[in-house]
């Protein structure tokens, strides 16, 4: 039975001036193009090297030039796979779901916890309140495609949405602060920082204990009242930070309004 690798199209010409190694990492660069979609495995050096006439060693330098890239990935014990595309993510006050469908990805969110709490020594002072002020904890798993991507955890004083436990969870929690309270985020700060993924953490998100996690923790004001304090994790294997640079005093010359905060 043939191998995989003999559906790659495309052959080596020995005497073009183009190093040969590169000549098969293109070929390899189209075949996941056109015929791997994320996550599928490739052939393995073996099959490549028989099938192209190469020896092994030619094999994995392109392999690794397309594990550089982050174009491919290698698991141990397993082989080599097609890497899922990180989404860049751009800090910004707007709405998950909007923008997983500009993407056109499907957005889902699990609700884990949706109730009142007291607020312990801790959130009071991260939201600027007495301690054992009465807060909406909504916590969430937000999905993409049915995948997980993040954990979201907001706490809100109670005293500014009241009757928001009466009702279903939000499927949206900005767009029903701004149209059931008027509350529209206008600023926020964010802190941004590595961790590893905890146990509960790792088994929502369906990664491996201790892997890389992007935490943020955010701020978000209302005027100078703030209104809501929210704790992410994110897959740090389908994110990368993006953040836009300007100098001070220098207009901008490229639209950065695209960009996105999951809540």
């Amino acid at each position: 039975m043939p191998s995989d690798a003999a559906r790659i199209a495309g052959d080596i010409d020995r005497k073009s001036g183009t190093p040969i190694y590169i000549q098969l990492r293109e070929l390899l660069r189209a075949y996941i193009g056109s015929s791997c979609p994320p996550g599928s495995a490739l052939p393995s050096e073996r099959d490549l090297a028989e099938r192209f006439g190469l020896a092994r060693m030619t094999v994995r330098q392109a392999i690794d030039a397309l594990v550089g890239e982050e174009v491919i990935e290698r698991v141990v014990g397993l082989g080599t796979f097609v890497r899922r595309p990180k989404l860049d993510l751009q800090v910004k006050l707007t709405s998950y779901t909007e923008e997983m469908q500009r993407r056109g990805m499907v957005p889902a969110a699990k609700v884990l916890s949706f109730e009142q709490i007291a607020a312990n020594a801790f959130l009071a002072r991260e939201l600027q309140l007495e301690e054992g002020t009465a807060l909406v904890r909504f916590r969430r798993l937000l999905l993409a495609d049915n995948e997980p991507m993040s954990v979201d955890e907001n706490f809100i004083p109670a005293h500014r949405v009241p009757g928001l436990l009466d009702g279903e969870p939000p499927t949206s929690l900005y767009n029903v602060l701004s149209e059931r309270y008027g509350l529209v985020m206008e600023w926020g700060e964010d802190m941004i920082e590595a961790t590893a993924a905890t146990p509960s953490t790792a088994r929502l998100l369906n990664v491996e204990v201790g892997s890389p996690l992007l935490k943020i923790q955010r701020h978000a004001f209302v005027a100078r009242a703030m209104v809501d304090y929210s704790v992410s994790y994110y897959r740090a294997d389908r994110y990368k930070l993006w953040v836009p640079l300007q100098r001070p005093g220098v207009r901008p010359t490229r639209n950065y309004a695209s960009g996105y905060r999951q809540q």
